[in-house]
């Protein structure tokens, strides 16, 4: 597989925003990683279009441009030349598009501060962001049952959510339903309740799509760390060694499993 300027620069885009993605992308086999940067490089440029400005309409005008570029994509018209939405338009289908129209929809909640309605919105926010994600990737790559990616992009989705907190705080946001400690215990326990329901059925993930896994690698120890010990969360010290993270991603990369 060769790169050309666009791919390399979704790399380059992952490396410096994304790098846990990014590792992911590196370890997942060659052939993958055409899909996995534009699709990484996408939902960095989208996940990040909510803090770029402190004016909530030139915020929603950024999202919009993602779902106008989706759309292009969906209906197979012509596509806006960019260096992202360019080979993004070369592995989604109509179905990913969909799902990905779901995820900027999504985080329309990043700009603003309000809190999250009740644990359904919340849910919905990890599943339709992270999940989402994960969803389209297997889907590019071959096949991902939807109940695999539901099940693991809420796993990792609140594993970073949760090492977040202490970011969104200092922006006046208030992230958790229940901040009390006793009730992120029992988040995160339900994390991992996912995880352990997502790894029992990766059986059924094709071999190429288990790619699309791999940035899943870190949340069972974040949670584990959280469910033990939740004033880590508050603290901002959620986290693996540099060694620990190295040897998580080898385990899984080798392994095909999270």
């Amino acid at each position: 597989m060769e790169f050309d300027d666009d791919l390399t620069a979704c790399a380059r885009l992952v490396e410096r925003g994304d790098p846990d993605r990014f590792d992911a992308a590196m370890a997942a086999p060659v052939e993958a990683r055409a899909v996995l940067f534009p699709l990484y490089a996408f939902n960095l440029e989208v996940a990040r279009a909510p803090w770029l400005t402190q004016e909530s309409m030139i915020a929603e005008m950024r999202l919009q441009w993602w779902r106008d570029a989706l759309d292009e994509i969906a209906t197979g018209g012509l596509v806006r030349r960019h260096e992202v939405v360019t080979p993004l338009a070369l592995v989604l289908d109509a179905g990913g598009a969909g799902l990905l129209d779901r995820l900027v929809a999504a985080r329309r909640w990043d700009i603003y501060r309000d809190p999250f309605e009740d644990e359904a919105h919340f849910t919905r926010y990890l599943e339709e962001t992270s999940g989402h994600l994960i969803l389209a990737a297997g889907r590019a790559l071959g096949g991902m049952p939807e109940q695999v990616a539901s099940d693991l992009g809420y796993a990792s989705g609140l594993a970073g959510f949760l090492r977040a907190v202490p970011v969104l705080e200092a922006q006046g946001r208030l992230p958790l339903i229940d901040g009390r400690p006793e009730a992120v215990a029992a988040l995160a326990r339900g994390g991992l309740a996912r995880l352990k329901r997502a790894r029992g059925s990766m059986g059924m993930v094709a071999k190429p799509a288990r790619a699309a896994l791999l940035p899943g690698w870190q949340a069972g120890a974040l949670l584990a760390q959280a469910a033990s010990d939740p004033a880590r969360v508050g603290a901002g010290t959620l986290g693996l060694s540099e060694f620990g993270r190295r040897a998580r991603l080898l385990k899984s990369a080798v392994t095909g499993r999270v």
